[in-house]
């Protein structure tokens, strides 16, 4: 096994628009280490998928350089194929397989791999076996496709947003699939819209937006990153003729780090809320504007990603509103 089980070297992808190309992936460089969980984020149209369709051979890119475990897709095609698993973000199955049917067709592409009902098991699909792929819940379909990518026993595996649309229970059992395969020195390229999936599962992640990686590292170093431990997140009574306050308004208040607006309320980043609190309270009480509600929190991996893009992970592709307004920059530390 080499040290790497991903290399990338400047990738670029471009699709021909009408007022000239359009640019998906901007210039990416990226290492995952085999045995690792990486988390690769971003917005709709971040460009993400096609970074990961790239990787899993299913794109070709405009330029830069690919390495998986080694090997090149240009020359070694059946070979990565061979060692390698992909959970697309949506997989349809004939309707009238059963799930052991399906699995067991799938095993049948490779030399070697898992016993299909050992692999049924492992998506807790046991008393499933015999079913009707078209009698399954969404959940139960979601598991098949990542039963699918384990058949083979691969060395990488790619799950793209893997757990979207599922309940509790099936998200959490996929997390114990995915803690199972790093536990056996496997490597995991996951994308996801679920921060706190990626802060539980992965040892990195890198944060895409626009075509181009912005921030890398560990989900507790990008938190740390962002300068402050904790969130205070606020919301005010109608102004009633009170001041509008802008993120600026609470940049010079005892612990504040940065401000940010959002839609209908306010996020300060904080060192120490038992100093931010009571400043901020006695600001809003000068200015007229009492409290609707107010809580605190750790500061996660949500807020990091707010503070690098000024949206949220989940937002959907840009409709024309307005990002949320902040003040203050990853980093800074003012006490």
């Amino acid at each position: 096994m080499t040290d790497w089980a991903i290399r990338v070297k400047d990738l670029r992808k471009q699709y021909p628009g009408r007022s000239g190309p359009v640019h998906a992936v901007s210039g990416i460089d990226l290492e995952i280490k085999s045995g690792e969980c990486f988390g690769l984020l971003g917005p709709n149209g971040a460009g993400k998928t096609t970074t990961v369709e790239i990787l899993e051979g299913l794109n070709h890119p405009t330029s830069g350089e690919v390495e998986v475990l080694g090997l090149h897709w240009r020359t070694d095609e059946t070979a990565i194929r061979e060692r390698i698993g992909v959970t697309l973000q949506e997989t349809r199955f004939p309707d009238k397989e059963t799930v052991r049917e399906i699995v067991s067709l799938f095993r049948s592409f490779y030399k070697t791999g898992l016993r299909p009902d050992d692999v049924i098991a492992r998506v807790s699909l046991e008393s499933k076996s015999n079913t009707f792929i078209e009698q399954l819940s969404g959940g139960q379909q979601q598991r098949l496709a990542v039963a699918i990518s384990l058949v083979g026993d691969p060395e990488i595996l790619f799950l793209d947003e893997p757990t979207t649309g599922l309940d509790p229970q099936s998200r959490r059992q996929l997390w114990e699939v995915i803690r199972e395969l790093r536990d056996r020195g496997r490597t995991v390229l996951l994308t996801t819209h679920y921060m706190d999936e990626a802060e539980r599962l992965c040892d990195r992640v890198a944060i895409i937006d626009h075509g181009k990686i912005i921030a890398m590292g560990s989900p507790s170093e990008l938190i740390s990153r962002l300068g402050g431990d904790h969130i205070v997140e606020f919301a005010l009574e109608a102004a009633g003729g009170g001041p509008s306050l802008g993120a600026e308004s609470f940049l010079n208040l005892d612990s504040v780090l940065a401000a940010r607006v959002e839609t209908d309320s306010y996020s300060l980043t904080v060192a120490e809320p038992h100093r931010a609190i009571p400043a901020l309270l006695e600001l809003l009480e000068c200015k007229s504007r009492p409290l609707a509600r107010l809580t605190t929190r750790h500061v996660s991996l949500e807020d990091v990603f707010v503070s690098l893009t000024g949206r949220h992970l989940r937002d959907d592709t840009d409709n024309g509103a307005p990002a949320p307004r902040s003040s203050g920059r990853m980093g800074r530390s003012r006490r």
